[in-house]
């Protein structure tokens, strides 16, 4: 979910840009500091805050819809900064070995990850809990936190040569499997929402694969394309966990469907076309396992064809305004909203386009409203579905939808004993935090 921005033809007008945990707020960082975003609106995008104080910001992640938040700067790209922006105060900061790649959260854990080591916080104090050393070099710094605080999965490379992923029980603080998962290195890494699954991808970008968690089972394998290896730059699923998108530095994102396919269907009537179906599955059992896969592998089930190709962007997956939604950010300052149809698919049609460094908090140029009537079939079959739950019914996530401008999580929604961010006293005297030894925690 989140993106250091490096445009090929010269600078990108973003260093940085990143979802929250539910996808309903936006982050990104510049050269001046950084600005979140609420995604509630297709119409208008409204600023939540800006901050000029950090120049040459490179990381900054957001907790859901709290008020905390989390920057890393060129300036001191070994120093992790966690603050309070409502309140405009600085909760702690970290100092490490080495600069930090990547950070992820959830409302238990905050995890940092250095190229050949990762540091595992405990949120509500930031305490740090555990130091996974010698990890295999990761100049990246690729991993995914389930944002489900109930598990705090944490998957990894673990190794350098191969696609194999390290998964780590961030509540336990122990290893819970490997999974041989690509020939190649990996490039992509992301959970569902509830932890329950895990996507990935490889460096060569043709295959995604889905596995369970934590046993490591296969349940998918999706084929992204033949002709050309990409470098997956996005990889999210849909809140709901139907829908997994993959974008890269092509101009198409490709979206799949986690359908599950049972022998209980009803039988069909003997017909010549059916009969060579049959045929066509049994054969497959006899070819080489190369071929035989490469056939049964799913193809997407909607893309999308961007403007541009090259640039630096991540997609998103969700519900704004009761409609399902693909977002796109791009490394030059945009921000893409498309209409998915969950019943057919296809192509999905651009309907609104955000510019993220514009003065206002929204843009108003007509020519950006490329939205066009939508068919009633669509909106009526999207009226019709009930069996997808909203993000306000799901437990552990925002009821605000990002709307509110950095206002308190309700206490229920918290892991046992998290933060509250509305207390004063709701950390240790930030002279105690500030700069704390990473290295006196426990080390594997």
């Amino acid at each position: 979910m989140e993106a250091a921005a490096e445009a090929p033809g010269g600078p990108a007008a973003l260093s940085c840009f990143s979802y929250n945990q539910d996808c309903t707020s936006l982050a990104i960082g510049t050269t001046t500091g950084y600005r979140l975003f609420s995604l509630s609106s297709v119409e208008q995008l409204d600023q939540v805050h800006e901050s000029n104080e950090i120049p040459d910001v490179y990381i900054v992640e957001r907790l859901f819809s709290s008020s905390l938040v989390v920057v890393v700067s060129h300036a001191k790209p070994q120093q992790m900064n966690v603050y309070h922006f409502k309140k405009g105060t600085e909760i702690c900061n970290y100092s490490y070995s080495s600069n930090i790649l990547s950070i992820r959260l959830n409302r238990q854990r905050l995890v940092v990850c250095l190229e050949e080591s990762i540091y595992i916080h405990n949120i509500k104090d930031m305490k740090l809990l555990k130091t996974i050393l010698d990890t295999p070099p990761n100049t990246t710094g690729l991993c995914a936190l389930s944002i489900n605080h109930a598990n705090s999965y944490l998957a990894y490379p673990g190794s350098a040569t191969s696609g194999e992923i390290a998964l780590y029980d961030g509540n336990t603080l122990k290893t819970a499997c490997t999974i041989p998962a690509h020939d190649g290195p990996l490039a992509a890494l992301a959970f569902n929402s509830t932890g329950s699954k895990l996507a990935s991808a490889s460096e060569k970008g043709t295959v995604i694969r889905v596995f369970s968690i934590p046993g490591g089972q296969k349940l998918y394998e999706f084929r992204r394309g033949m002709k050309r290896y990409v470098n997956i730059s996005s990889l999210v699923f849909s809140m709901d966990s139907q829908f997994l998108c993959a974008s890269s530095n092509t101009e198409t994102v490709h979206i799949f469907k986690l359908e599950h396919l049972t022998d209980s269907r009803p039988e069909e009537p003997p017909t010549w076309s059916g009969y060579m179906g049959k045929m066509f599955q049994a054969a497959t059992n006899y070819l080489p396992a190369q071929v035989s896969g490469m056939m049964n592998q799913d193809r997407a089930f909607a893309t999308v064809r961007l403007n541009v190709s090259g640039q630096r962007n991540i997609c998103a997956l969700s519900t704004i305004q009761k409609l399902p939604r693909l977002l796109v950010t791009t490394s030059d300052g945009h921000l893409y909203i498309y209409n998915l149809d969950p019943q057919d698919g296809g192509e999905c049609v651009l309907i609104k386009k955000h510019s993220l460094l514009g003065s206002g908090k929204m843009e108003e140029n007509k020519e950006n409203d490329l939205r066009p009537p939508l068919p009633q079939s669509y909106a009526a079959t999207v009226a019709r579905q009930s069996t997808v739950p909203s993000t306000s019914t799901m437990p552990g996530y925002s009821e605000d939808g990002g709307a509110l401008r950095g206002e308190v999580i309700p206490e229920h929604e918290f892991a046992t004993g998290p933060v509250c961010l509305d207390d004063e006293n709701e950390f240790p005297p930030i002279i105690l935090c500030r700069g704390g030894q990473p290295g006196k925690a426990k080390r594997s």
